[in-house]
């Protein structure tokens, strides 16, 4: 049982390894000419190199033995129940997926921040939530009733550019940047491993084409969402600055 599990981790490892390298090369010269950190700083980067490399080690070991295979399973098995059940499915996957993204709790983080709390975490978690879900619903109808990913990504983005315009430069930098980080690893194993299921059982779907067209609608979701969350913020504060522009008035002429 155990050696199942670990089979192929050491090949596991050196992807891991590969990938971090080139981050760590980049910090030892920027240490040796730029950097100049005390020597606790440096141990402390290290060590978190190090639990990186371990975390995302038995991460990627368990995708390979677990999510993934699991992802397939639930999809083969999902694939044979009603429309209206698969998108109510769909959402709710979709909408705890983002939760288990350990690149949107960094994203929460900075963004908290950044702003200096003017962001709500919990606002824009429930707000990618959401637009991830309905990605998720809608990439379900797309694989059932065969609907081309063109007629949703094609609207979505030009739907997108619109939306920059009556949207701050702050919530646009994070809407385009939550795109890429609600395609992470959740979603790109599991979510992804469980429409490839879903397409090889539906009649007339490719799991690669269908299956794989699913990122791309969850990489757009989070942008309109975002940007219609700035939207909304622009609107309040408008409202606040005619509300205080009312009372200095207001307040020059009882003077």
């Amino acid at each position: 049982m155990t050696l199942h599990v670990f089979k192929g981790f050491g090949e596991t490892m050196m992807e891991v390894m590969t990938a971090l390298s080139p981050l760590l090369i980049l910090f030892i010269l920027f240490q040796i000419f730029l950097l100049k950190l005390p020597t606790k700083k440096i141990k402390n980067i290290l060590v978190g190199f190090f639990l990186a490399f371990l975390g995302l080690s038995f991460f990627l070991q368990g995708v390979h033995i677990g999510f993934m295979p699991f992802g397939e399973l639930m999809g083969e098995k999902l694939g044979t129940v009603n429309l209206s059940l698969l998108i109510i499915i769909g959402f709710i996957l979709g909408f705890f997926a983002i939760f288990a993204e350990p690149a949107v709790s960094v994203l929460l983080h900075q963004v908290d921040e950044a702003s200096g709390g003017y962001i709500p975490q919990k606002v824009l978690l429930y707000t990618l939530s959401i637009g991830v879900g309905i990605a998720i619903a809608l990439s379900m109808v797309r694989i059932i009733l065969g609907i081309s990913l063109w007629y949703f990504i094609l609207p979505g983005y030009i739907i997108a550019l619109v939306m920059v315009k009556y949207t701050s430069k702050t919530f646009t930098s994070i809407a385009f940047d939550s795109g890429g980080v609600a395609t992470g690893p959740m979603t790109a194993t599991f979510i992804l491993a469980l429409f490839v299921g879903i397409a090889s059982v539906t009649e007339g779907s490719d799991p690669l084409l269908d299956g794989f067209g699913m990122v791309a609608l969850v990489a757009l979701a989070p942008i309109l969402s975002v940007l219609t969350l700035g939207i909304l913020y622009s609107r309040k504060e408008k409202a606040q600055d005619d509300k205080n522009q009312v009372r200095s008035e207001a307040d020059r002429d009882n003077s």
